[in-house]
Parts: C-alpha cells; sequence; structure tokens
C-alpha cells in the first residue's frame, strides 16, 4: 500500500509539473474565453448572465451556465481580475485535472476488476494515473480559459459510474461485492444521471453519454428479459440528468420567455443573423481546423480572402466567382446581409446536389479522420507544419520536431486505447463496457462532424476512455476464476 501511495503521489506531482508549464510558459485563450468572461463578470457586477451588446448588459442564453459560474466563483474568492484572474482560473483547473486523472486510474482498476478475480487492480489504478498524468493533451487545456477542463472530468466520473451500473445491470459482481443490492443499483443509476446532468451544464451535448448507456442497457436488460426495469432506470436516469438543469431552464422561461433547457442549436446574441447558408456551404468542402481561422472565424469581424478559400471549395471557374463576388460585397462592411447568406445557400444545395457523397459521407469521414489523429497543437505557438519536409527542416526544425512528437503521440494513445479495448472484449464480463465505450466515440464523433467548425479539441472528453482502456495494455493478462 506504501509503494501504491508514493506512486500515487509521484503521479500528481508529474502532472502537476506538466500542467504548471503549460500554464506558465504557454497560457492560451480564444474566441470562447472572451465570451466566458463576460458572462462571469457580468454575472458579479450586475447578478446578470449577460453579454455587453451597445455598452449595456443584455441577457442571453449563448452558453451554458457552468463554467461562467465557476470563473465567477474563482474571480470572487481571488478578488482578482484581468490577467491575474485568468491566471487563477488556470491553477484552479489544474486542480481539477489533476482530479480527473485519479478518476481515469480509478476506471482503469475497475475494468480489470471485471475481468477477474485474481486480477490486480493496483496496478491498472497507477497504469492508468500515469498515461492521464503525463497526457500532453489534456494537460494543455489546463492552460486555457476553456470548458475542457470540467468537461473531460465530469466525462470520466459519469464514466466510472456508469461502467459499475453496467455491469450490475450484466450480472457482474464488482470489486469487494459478494452481490450488488437494488437499492445499490437503483442509487447508481440516479447517480450516473445527476453527474452526467452537472456535466450538461458546462457542454450541451454531454447528454451522448446518456444516449450510449441507454442503448447499452437496453442490449443488457432486455436480453435478460427485464423490461420493466429497463424503463425504470431510463426514466430514473433521465430524470436525474434533468434535475442539475431545472434552475437554468427557469431562469431561460422567466428572463428571456423561452423554454430552453440547453443551448440554442444556433447560439448567436440577440439579433445577430444566423448564417446558415454560409455554415451549409462550409459543410461542403471544409474538414480542417486550419481553414476555420482563415474563413468562419473571419465572419462578421474580419476580412475574407479568395485566396484563402481552398480550391475545393469550387467546382468550377464560374462557381468560383459567384463566390468571389459576394465577398466583394461582405469584404465592404465586414457583415454578411441575408441575401449574401442566401447566395451560399444556394451554392450548398447546388454542390450537395452534384456530389451528395461527398457532402454527406467523405467530409464527415476527413473530419473525423483531423479529429482524431490532428497533432493537436492549435493553441501552442507551433507553426504546425512538417511538409515539405527538407525545407520545413531547415526553416523551422523545432516547430516540425514538435508537431511530429505530438502527432506520433497522439496516434500512441490511441492505438493503446484500441489494443486495451480489444483485450477487454475477449472477457463476456467487460464485454458491455466495451461496447458502451465504443458507441459513445462513435455518437460524439458524428456528432462533431456536424458541427460548423470541427475542432479537435472536442474529441478531448473521450480521452478519460481511451487512457483507461490503454492502461489493460500494461497489465498481465488477467485470467477467469
Amino acid at each position: 500500500m506504501k509503494r501504491v501511495f508514493s506512486n500515487l503521489i509521484a503521479a500528481l506531482v508529474a502532472g502537476a509539473g506538466l500542467r504548471l508549464f503549460f500554464v506558465l510558459k504557454f497560457p492560451a485563450g480564444s474566441g470562447d474565453t472572451v465570451i466566458y468572461d463576460q458572462l462571469a463578470t457580468n454575472w458579479l457586477r450586475h447578478a446578470k448572465y449577460a453579454m455587453d451588446i451597445a455598452g449595456q448588459p443584455v441577457s442571453v442564453d449563448i452558453r451554458m451556465p457552468g463554467y461562467p459560474a465557476f470563473l465567477a466563483v474563482v474571480y470572487w474568492l481571488t478578488g482578482h481580475t484581468g490577467e491575474a484572474a485568468r491566471r487563477a482560473v488556470m491553477y484552479a483547473q489544474v486542480l481539477v485535472d489533476l482530479s480527473t486523472c485519479v478518476v481515469i486510474g480509478a476506471l482503469a482498476a475497475l475494468l480489470v476488476s471485471l475481468c477477474s478475480e485474481k486480477a490486480k487492480p493496483r496496478r491498472a489504478f497507477l497504469a492508468g494515473l500515469w498515461l492521464a498524468a503525463l497526457c500532453p493533451f489534456t494537460a494543455n487545456y489546463a492552460a486555457v480559459p476553456l470548458t475542457e477542463t470540467w468537461a473531460i472530468f465530469f466525462t470520466a466520473l459519469a464514466m466510472l459510474i456508469l461502467v459499475a451500473l453496467i455491469a450490475q445491470a450484466d450480472g457482474v459482481r464488482l470489486p469487494a461485492r459478494q452481490h450488488s443490492s437494488e437499492r445499490e443499483f437503483w442509487f447508481t443509476a440516479a447517480l450516473a444521471g445527476f453527474v452526467i446532468g452537472l456535466g450538461t451544464l458546462f457542454r450541451p451535448e454531454a447528454p451522448l453519454l446518456l444516449a450510449a448507456a441507454f442503448l447499452v442497457l437496453a442490449s443488457v436488460l432486455l436480453r435478460r428479459g427485464e423490461i420493466k426495469r429497463l424503463l425504470l432506470t431510463v426514466a430514473l436516469m433521465g430524470f436525474a440528468a434533468a434535475l442539475p438543469l431545472v434552475p437554468w431552464t427557469i431562469r431561460n422561461a422567466v428572463t428571456l420567455h423561452e423554454f430552453q433547457p440547453l443551448t440554442p442549436k444556433d447560439a448567436n446574441l440577440p439579433g445577430e443573423l444566423v448564417p446558415k447558408g454560409f455554415m451549409a456551404w462550409e459543410r461542403t468542402w471544409l474538414y480542417r481546423v486550419r481553414d476555420c481561422y482563415l474563413v468562419p472565424w473571419k465572419l462578421n469581424g474580419e476580412e475574407i480572402r479568395l485566396d484563402d478559400i481552398p480550391s475545393t471549395a469550387f467546382d468550377s471557374p464560374e462557381e468560383r466567382e459567384r463566390v468571389a463576388a459576394v465577398l466583394d460585397a461582405y469584404n465592404e462592411d465586414l457583415t454578411l446581409s441575408p441575401e449574401e447568406d442566401a447566395v451560399f445557400a444556394q451554392l450548398a444545395r447546388e454542390r450537395t446536389a452534384r456530389h451528395p457523397l461527398r457532402t454527406h459521407l467523405w467530409i464527415p469521414l476527413r473530419r473525423t479522420v483531423r479529429l482524431w489523429f490532428t497533432p493537436r497543437i492549435e493553441l501552442l505557438p507551433v507553426s504546425g507544419n512538417v511538409f515539405p519536409l527538407a525545407y520545413m527542416r531547415q526553416e523551422d526544425p523545432v516547430d516540425q520536431r514538435t508537431t511530429m512528437l505530438l502527432f506520433f503521440l497522439n496516434i500512441f494513445y490511441v492505438v493503446l486505447g484500441s489494443c486495451g479495448g480489444w483485450r477487454l472484449w475477449k472477457f463476456p464480463s467487460t464485454r458491455a463496457v466495451v461496447a458502451f465505450f465504443l458507441l459513445y466515440i462513435v455518437l460524439r464523433t458524428a456528432f462533431l462532424t456536424t458541427l460548423e467548425t470541427p475542432e479537435p479539441r472536442y474529441v478531448l472528453v473521450c480521452f478519460p476512455v481511451l487512457i483507461a482502456l490503454a492502461a489493460q495494455v500494461f497489465l498481465r493478462r488477467p485470467t477467469r476464476s
């Protein structure tokens, strides 16, 4: 036990060192950071969940309230503003992310415990803990005032509880339990739903966890002929998940006169045009985050240059000329008009009609590859360029090596997680759990391919699963007792 404790401390110290390195050397932010900061500041100063519009705080619902609430608490406790406040937030996120590492270790230990009574969960715990503590992709976002750190934490915690729930539903004995009582099963189901509800306060797509869990529980319980148990479980988990959202829903009903338990699909400020045509056009060609900086993220704020748009966005010279004409008009006042947006909508329809598989299959597949196999350096001061090899080696060798290192490290985590999942799949007692993990990853990835911008950071909430599975590779193969 002493050895486990010393390893735990060592892993947490190493993890803290890595995260503090990012905080002190590479603190970052994004457009969403400004939004969250403004929401939190207005909440503190005016007791109003609002954005500044024309110099006045205007109530909005464009982001879930969890992260602004966290920022507001940190600002209030520290009394800091500006850069000092942002730094305090990052330090708090370091603690949250280290807690996530411990939860991931516990998840890895639970998985191996379900395989065999002779398994050694302590080794699995330490393997998962170290892999999580030294993962630069999740650690990097502790240095960014965005929802990633909290979203990863709640996903990891929900996964830990859901694994226990699925195992109980499948009749698998949990570690240190001779048998599971009915009361314990219902408590676990309610707790899982409630944690997912808390996670939804930070990210509105968190209920995808519920969807994946419901499908797997349906498969398990229907196979066992327990239809009533399935219906009660779904109802209880759904009710528990909805509870944390009640205050937010009431606030939106009273303040904004709308029934909105989540954020609207098109989260724009009041009075802003939702550029649905422009977004539909993007979905016919945009698949990498680099193009987001050059085109969609400039919309209604900066000039968009035709030369920055890749050639794959045009099927003909005539189509390119139509886009050029619209951009010429847009660049005069940097505001997309309804008429200009309608032109992009027509272009999207024409491109989809010509190549439906491109829009509905090939672009989503290319987005999937980019989401999972990017070197994840979009918020680091690294160019991200590897090719041409000889030129970049001479022009910027440090950036090239850093990009390649993180690219292969990302592949390393994905491959290890896949191997660990295959290893657990061979055990009937963990097959339903592995199916749950895979289903969640597929559902979330499919959802991400439909978003306006395919940002690789949105995949990071899948890393607790990936790391917990990867930990299984470092253990001796357990055998059923």
